[in-house]
Order: structure tokens, then C-alpha cells, then sequence
């Protein structure tokens, strides 16, 4: 039985910023006294160097001592496994200090002696690796330390494909929130360099040419939750394809892949493609908004490629078009249309169905890509007004197979209408608020799209069963961009990837031999990635078209499990205390008809689509109600950090800083980034869960440890 639309009001809590992965923190400076609490870290900047599987770190932090009393203590970095320091510095009154390696083994002995001390967990992460340390001597109040380090290491590739790691989670070693927080790479390689990638922070990409790659992130006023992962492949192939998986013992597998076109040479030119901007003009568009909109249509025709054609219908309760036909690109052509765009007022009514009746027909049947842009600030008002309707009317009168492009302006846009008019024709939607630059937001998109190389795409695999593979139908492939999939798969060994597609009116393949293991548990981060892309879809069937039993279930069962809160589920995290099933009911049984339009709708479609096309893991709460380890969700109840899958067995209880606490991660070596997310909590190990409580074992049994070793 269908239900009504979900409420729109409830969505608009469905906001999101990136969460941990649970992992190592970067060099933190241990106090002797921990009561005095935490250093704070100023700034840390990061250089990366990469030549081929080459890899050159430098590290420069600068500490702050805010306790308000003097503090000593002993600095420690995880270094990576394999890696040579060739430089430390650390500069005490214009002296330089020495430092020192420290063997896994003794570098385990501090951590211990430190989580004991400050009966924090935090520490336990550090476990398994060796450690580049040095002595803190007395930082006086107010006083700062900086700390350069440098490191090489040696990457090898996969299956032609890179992963560089750096311990960047300073959450709980910092004080205060760091004023900045940046990392600069530079990759060359000898052979075509393929995906450049990062699961856990948004790294700006730029491509000089095909053997090499920058890329920079940078935040200020933030507290990292996770470490820096950049995956960079090379390949022999004219459409790089990188394939990363995930697979736990006895369960289906989750894999994403990348496809990569080279980037722009100087001599190559691009597909030729046909362009329609359909521009409102309406009253609500008077001023500021109107003006961005035409800037932004004089930078798109401009920067039309040779060979381009173009077309601009406006329209408020009437539509008219510059031409009844495309236009070529040239000189004349371009000045003719920017000046009949700057003649434009904003008057009258939004007629949305006959505008794009109007545009649809414009193209004509032919080889090229084919695009319509789409700008909107209002819901329809005149002509035909049931979005219904209006979306059937696009569907039926887009004959050509034209991507729609939509973007909208304010909060007064249909927010349910402009996501059909772009999903069911193969675009996207843009919303652009108040406070955002139009003619930024339309320029930055439309670089995107300038150089198209595969349309119609498509992607086969064969030799593995795949299965809830995302997005369900593949954007068109432009060059500059890279095309993330990802879904899961049942079977194991080798399998031929083909992505194919239209280029000029010809199929054109692309097909590589890749890997799907039976086992892989370096990509950690996949599974939320996925269950990301599988909830937008469900709550895009839900929003658009209603809700059944089955949509609700499926996403309650997959927030749950993957930590990823939703309208459905923020019963999870609530301090009121409801019960699943109540909450669950409540959400499912009570929602009513809400506005598409407005402030919410509009926040709650931009949550929505950051979900489906986020690159990488996301959460919508913070960590002191949920925080991740590995693959699992742990949510804080009742003061326990509780393993999503707990639903009220009876436990093992291990005392908390016992022999037997300290022993687990030395008996299962997964086990102590798990227990770094807190002090009390219940983690599944196979089918006990163990809890990690004041009082309980103080030694592990035989008998036990046959149990957790099976």
C-alpha cells in the first residue's frame, strides 16, 4: 500500500558532515600529567611527494600550551608501515632536539601506561605500530612548539593502484579546534596516471596532463575525525579504470570503480554538443538574480567549444526564444545572443510546461550530447501548474533523449518537480540559496560539462554476480571528471569490466580484467559508502513517488546497521529514550503532506543529493552520539558505545584496564580501534559480544579465547 509523500519537515533534518573512520591518530604530545589535559594544536600542514610508488611526506605542527601551567611529556608519531624518517626537527629556544624510533613493542608499553593513567581509550589505536618519539621538555604557559618531520616510503601497487595513508584523527588530542588543517600532492608518474581518489576528504584535483596530478585540501577552525586516504592508479588504457573492493569472511562484497578519461590535450578537440539555457524571467527573478542568470549565459556562450551549437528560450507566463533553431558558433552569433539576453526584464508569471515545450524541440535528432539548462526560481503559476503533469509533458515532448540540468534558485523552487525533471531525464539538480553566487554556481557546472567523451554510458561485468549497483543509470562521461560506481557483488575471482557508450554516434567500449576477492579488508570505508548511495535511492523513491512498508524497512534496516541516520532512524541518537520499534512507528504512520517548496524542502533536496553523490563516507551526527570503527556503527546508550548489530544478549564483560582489556588486541589485532571509540563499550566479536565494563574478567581463559578464536 502506498503512504503519503514523507514529511519534508522531518527531512530537513537529514543534514550532513563527514564522520571518522575510526582510525590512527597523527603525532600527539603525551603530558606527564594528564589531569592538566590536552596541548593544543595549532596548525598542521602536510606535503605530499609521490614519483611513481615513491612517496615523500613532510609534516610541519605547531603546538600551544593554553593548560595554564607548565607541561612536559613525550611527543609520539605513528609512522607508516616501511617508513624511513629522514628528518626530525623540533625547535627549543633556537635548538634542535633528536628523536628516536621506537619498536612496536615499546612504543605499545607507553600507550598503555598512558590510557591507565588518563583512563582514556583513545590511545589504543596506536597499537601494532612503531613510533617516532622524542622528549617534551617544559612547555611554560602560553608557550609553542613546532615539529617538522619527513619521511619516505614505499608504495606497491595493486592491480595498479596506489593507497598513501596519513594519521590525521587529532580529535581527542587537541584542545581546541586547529586554526588550519591543509594537505598539498603532488603525483607524477611514469605511466598514465588514472584515478586520483580520496574516500575521506574533498581533495581538489587539477590535471596538467596525463603522467601527472595536483590535489589540496584545506579546512580552518576544525577537529579532524579521521585520516587522509589518497588512492592513485596508472594504466595503459585510453578510460582508466580503477577498481577498489571490500570483502569480510563469508559475506558479499562491495566494490567501487572508477573510470578516469585522460585529460584535454592541446591538439585533441572535444565532442560537439548542443546546448538549450531555458531562462526564467519571471517577476520573482527581478534584480540581482536576473543579472547573475545573464553573466552566467555570457560565460557559457563564450566558452562554447568550435563545432558547439546553442539555443536560449526565456519565458515567465509567456516563453519566447532567440531563435527557432540552434545557432552555430561564431563571433557574430555569440554577441547577437548575449545582447538579446541583456534586453531581458523580470516580469510576470512561471509557465514551466510551456517553456520546456518549447525547448525540447529545439534539438534536432543527431550524434551529439545534447543539453538542456534549466533555471528557476518559482513554482509554476501559469500554464499547466500540476508538476505531475508537468514532468510527464518533459518526458513525453524530450524525443531527442536530451540530459536536463536544472537549477534552483531560492527557496521558493518545487523542490519534488525539478528532482523528477532531472532524474528522469538522466541530469541533475542544482540549488542555489540566497546567499550563493548564480552566475559562480553556473560557470563552476558548466566547466564540468564543457568536453564531453562517452554519452548513453553503460557498464557490464561479467564473471561475478553484481548486484544494488549505483547510480542506477550512469551520467554521461566529460572529460575532467571522474565516474564513481560502486555495488556489491557475491562471487569471487576474475571478471571482464566493460563500460561502453556513444561517441559521435558510434559504440565505443572500454574493457579491463579485474580482481573481485574473497576477501579484502582494506577498504573499510566501502560499505558506508555504499549504504549511502542505496539510502538516497530509497528516500528519492520515497520523496518523489510515496512511501510503502518496504522502502521505510529497507532504510531503517540499513541506517541501523551502517551508522547513517535518516528521517526514519534519528531515534538512534535521540536522549529521549524511544524505543525502535515506537519511534519507527511513529515516523512511518504520522508523517503528513508537507510544501515541496520552501526552506525545508530546499535543505532537505540538497541533503538528499549530497548523500547520493557524496565521494566519500558520510553522517549526519557527530561523535559524541555515534562514531565508527572499521566498518561498524557504534552508538552511544546509556552511557555504552553499543555495536549497531546489539539488540540485548547477554554479554562478556572484561574489566575495564585489566590484564585481560589490554591482552584483547594482542589476541585479535583488529580489535583495538574498536576499543579506542570508548571507554564503555559492547563490540561483536563472531557471535559473543564482549563489553567493556568496571567490573568483569580480569584474565582471559582458555576457554574464552577458544571462544573468540575459533
Amino acid at each position: 500500500m502506498m503512504r503519503r509523500t514523507a514529511n519534508l519537515a522531518v527531512l530537513s533534518s537529514f543534514l550532513l558532515i563527514a564522520v571518522g573512520l575510526g582510525a590512527i591518530a597523527d603525532g600527539v604530545i603525551l603530558p606527564d600529567n594528564p589531569e592538566l589535559g590536552w596541548l593544543t594544536i595549532v596548525y598542521h600542514d602536510v606535503t605530499v611527494t609521490a614519483r611513481d610508488g615513491v612517496v615523500t611526506t613532510h609534516v610541519d605542527q605547531l603546538f600551544q600550551n593554553e593548560t595554564g601551567a607548565d607541561v612536559e611529556g613525550q611527543y609520539i608519531f605513528p609512522v607508516p608501515m616501511g617508513a624511513v624518517v629522514t628528518s626530525f626537527t623540533m625547535w627549543v629556544d633556537g635548538v634542535a632536539l633528536e628523536a628516536r624510533i621506537l619498536g612496536a613493542e615499546e612504543a605499545r608499553a607507553i600507550y598503555e601506561d598512558f590510557v591507565r593513567r588518563a583512563i582514556d581509550p583513545a590511545l589504543l589505536e596506536y597499537v601494532g605500530r612503531d613510533a617516532l618519539s622524542a622528549r617534551i621538555y617544559p612547555i611554560p604557559a602560553g608557550g609553542e612548539r613546532r615539529i617538522e618531520i619527513t619521511y619516505t616510503e614505499l608504495l606497491e601497487a595493486e592491480n595498479g593502484v596506489y593507497r598513501y595513508w596519513y594519521p590525521l584523527n587529532t580529535e581527542r588530542f587537541s584542545a581546541w579546534p586547529l586554526e588550519r588543517v591543509s594537505i598539498s600532492v603532488d603525483i607524477e608518474t611514469s605511466r598514465p596516471l588514472g584515478a586520483v581518489y580520496s574516500p575521506t576528504h574533498r581533495v581538489t584535483i587539477e590535471r596538467a596532463e596525463a603522467f601527472v596530478a595536483t590535489g589540496a585540501f584545506e579546512e580552518h577552525d576544525i577537529l579532524p575525525t579521521q585520516d587522509f586516504i589518497l588512492y592513485y592508479g596508472v594504466t595503459e588504457n585510453e578510460l582508466g579504470m580503477t577498481l577498489l573492493t571490500y570483502r569480510a569472511p563469508d559475506e558479499d562484497g562491495f566494490f567501487l570503480l572508477i573510470a578516469t578519461p585522460p585529460p584535454v590535450s592541446q591538439t585533441e578537440q572535444p565532442l560537439p554538443k548542443d546546448l538549450v539555457f531555458v531562462l526564467d524571467r519571471s517577476g520573482s527573478m527581478r534584480g540581482e538574480k536576473i543579472e547573475q542568470a545573464k553573466e552566467a549565459l555570457r560565460y557559457i556562450l563564450e566558452n562554447l567549444n568550435p563545432g558547439d551549437r546553442f539555443a536560449v528560450v526565456a519565458f515567465s507566463d509567456y516563453v519566447e526564444a532567440y531563435s527557432t533553431k540552434l545557432e552555430t558558433i561564431e563571433p557574430d552569433a555569440v554577441a547577437r545572443a548575449v545582447a538579446w539576453s541583456l534586453r531581458l526584464d523580470a516580469s510576470g508569471g512561471t509557465d514551466i510546461d510551456a517553456a520546456l515545450s518549447v525547448a525540447f524541440p529545439l534539438f534536432e535528432e543527431s550524434e551529439r550530447p545534447r543539453f538542456v539548462i534549466f533555471l528557476t526560481d518559482g513554482e509554476a503559476t501559469a500554464g499547466e501548474t500540476d508538476p505531475v503533469l508537468i514532468a510527464e509533458n518533459a518526458l513525453a515532448n524530450n524525443v531527442t533523449n536530451a540530459r536536463v540540468f536544472v537549477f534552483g534558485v531560492g527557496y521558493d523552487v518545487n523542490t519534488v518537480l525539478l528532482d523528477q525533471l532531472a532524474a528522469e531525464n538522466r541530469g541533475t539538480t542544482t540549488y542555489v540559496l540566497p546567499e550563493d553566487n548564480l552566475e559562480v554556481s553556473l560557470s563552476a557546472f558548466y566547466r564540468k560539462i564543457a568536453s564531453p567523451v562517452l554519452a548513453d554510458t553503460h557498464l557490464e561485468i561479467e564473471g561475478v554476480e553484481t548486484y544494488d549497483v549505483f547510480p542506477r543509470a550512469l551520467p554521461d562521461l566529460f572529460r575532467g571528471t571522474q565516474l564513481l560506481v560502486m555495488g556489491r557483488y557475491r562471487d569471487s575471482g576474475e571478471a571482464r569490466v566493460t563500460v561502453s557508450g556513444q561517441v559521435e554516434g558510434v559504440t565505443t567500449s572500454y574493457t579491463t580484467l579485474q580482481g573481485f576477492p574473497d576477501a579484502d579488508l582494506n577498504g573499510a570505508f566501502l560499505p558506508r559508502l555504499w549504504a549511502g548511495r542505496k539510502i538516497a535511492d530509497l528516500l528519492s523513491q520515497i520523496r518523489l513517488y510515496g512511501e510503502s512498508d518496504e522502502l521505510v524497512d529497507e532504510v531503517i534496516a540499513l541506517s541501523t546497521e551502517y551508522g547513517i541516520i535518516t528521517p526514519y532512524t534519528s531515534f538512534l541518537i535521540d536522549d529521549e529514550g524511544y524505543a525502535a520499534e515506537e519511534m519507527a512507528d511513529a515516523l512511518r504512520y504520522n508523517t503528513t503532506a508537507a510544501p515541496a517548496a520552501g526552506g525545508t524542502a530546499v535543505k532537505s533536496a540538497q541533503s538528499l543529493q549530497n548523500l547520493a553523490q557524496s565521494e566519500q563516507a558520510q553522517s549526519n551526527v557527530d561523535a559524541t552520539r555515534l562514531r565508527i570503527a572499521d566498518k561498524r556503527a557504534y552508538f552511544l546508550r546509556d552511557g555504552v558505545w553499543t555495536d549497531s548489530t546489539y539488540a540485548d544478549e547477554e554479554t562478556v564483560k572484561i574489566a575495564l584496564y585489566s590484564e585481560a582489556y589490554f591482552a584483547l588486541s594482542e589476541l585479535l589485532p583488529w580489535f583495538s580501534e574498536h576499543q579506542a571509540v570508548g571507554e564503555q563499550i559492547i563490540i561483536a566479536v563472531g557471535d559473543l559480544f564482549l563489553e567493556m565494563a568496571p567490573d568483569g574478567a580480569e584474565t582471559l581463559t582458555p576457554d574464552l579465547v577458544a571462544l573468540l578464536t575459533p
